[in-house]
């Protein structure tokens, strides 16, 4: 079975967050944080569709600008996500530079600014010198992105400030299986991505000419393979409090990977309720608790730079797999 996500964070355990997430067949990529992103190539950065911002302290946004500048001149639309205030910051970037020979450049950025019970939709365009043009306000109930094959949920933490967690999850997973292919005598070919989006729109009556014949979707059906999908689930720079915890359990519920800061060890809480982080006892729990498949601990204080094995066997210890 091939996954349709592929995941990897882009920098070293103690150095900035940002998560890459790979749709191996759509030809695009979705960011999780806006950390240092000098590590992705041309070839990835254009790619990316969606960045979803935690919040904008610098480590997690300094890679903006970047991503930005390989993006000018594409005529697919930049969305950005991320928390209140969001949306002034983004501006405040664009207003750093001079845009007076922009105006037949394509690129549109789209900016979603999430709050408690609303998502505030925001425009700049480069014809227009990226000037800000509010949209409007819709209803906020945890869904952030809904597409043809997968959703994104966020939750708001505190971090002294608003700070998003996110997940990704896949509706369901559909592989072809080459056998029933073989015997139904059939080829691959461009009409299965057209099958399986049938598939996953509920169109019954769909029928596919291939080769001499024409094909339904009942007697198609067969070469399908349909399994559970992949859920990904990302939680930065948030309180240990158990309303925090609480939040992030219900989002990573049922995940395959929990991406999870472990700043401190649970001998330094102080620290760590003084910084707004979780320890690496916290991150064991909250993947305990959200029986997620793994666990994937990153965003280490410094402070452990000789000794971070500690974090690593303090986490696991507590999620107990």
């Amino acid at each position: 079975m091939k996954p349709l996500f592929h995941t990897r964070l882009l920098n070293d355990l103690f150095e900035d967050p940002c998560l890459y997430i790979r749709l191996l067949r759509e030809r695009r990529a979705i960011l999780f944080d806006l950390g240092f992103t000098q590590s992705l190539k041309p070839r990835d950065i254009i790619k990316i569709t969606d960045v979803f911002v935690s919040h904008t302290h610098i480590d997690h946004f300094i890679g903006f600008d970047p991503v930005f500048r390989v993006l000018l001149r594409r005529d697919v639309p930049l969305r950005l996500y991320g928390p209140r205030d969001f949306t002034d910051h983004v501006e405040g970037k664009l207003k750093g530079y001079t845009w007076n020979l922009i105006a037949d450049y394509p690129l549109r950025i789209e900016v979603y600014e999430i709050e408690d019970d609303f998502i505030e939709k925001t425009v700049f365009e480069a014809h227009g010198l990226f000037r800000r043009q509010c949209i409007g306000k819709e209803a906020f109930n945890g869904l952030v992105l809904r597409e043809e094959s997968f959703c994104i949920k966020a939750v708001i933490l505190d971090h002294q400030i608003p700070c998003l967690g996110f997940s990704l999850e896949e509706d369901y997973h559909i592989n072809i299986d080459k056998a029933s292919l073989r015997r139904l005598g059939l080829s691959v070919g461009p009409w299965l991505g057209e099958f399986k989006r049938a598939i996953r729109l509920g169109i019954k009556d769909r029928v596919f000419t291939i080769g001499e014949r024409d094909y339904g979707m009942e007697e198609l059906m067969g070469i399908a393979l349909i399994t559970r999908g992949q859920k990904f689930t990302y939680i930065v720079d948030c309180l240990g409090s158990q309303e925090n915890i609480k939040k992030a359990v219900g989002l990573a519920a049922g995940s395959d990977v929990l991406y999870c800061e472990a700043s401190f060890l649970e001998a330094d809480r102080e620290r760590a309720n003084d910084r707004y982080h979780l320890t690496a006892r916290d991150a064991g729990r909250i993947a305990r608790e959200a029986g997620v498949g793994r666990l994937v601990v990153f965003h280490f204080s410094p402070r452990y730079s000789d000794n971070y094995e500690l974090l690593c066997r303090e986490a696991e210890g507590q999620y107990g797999r």
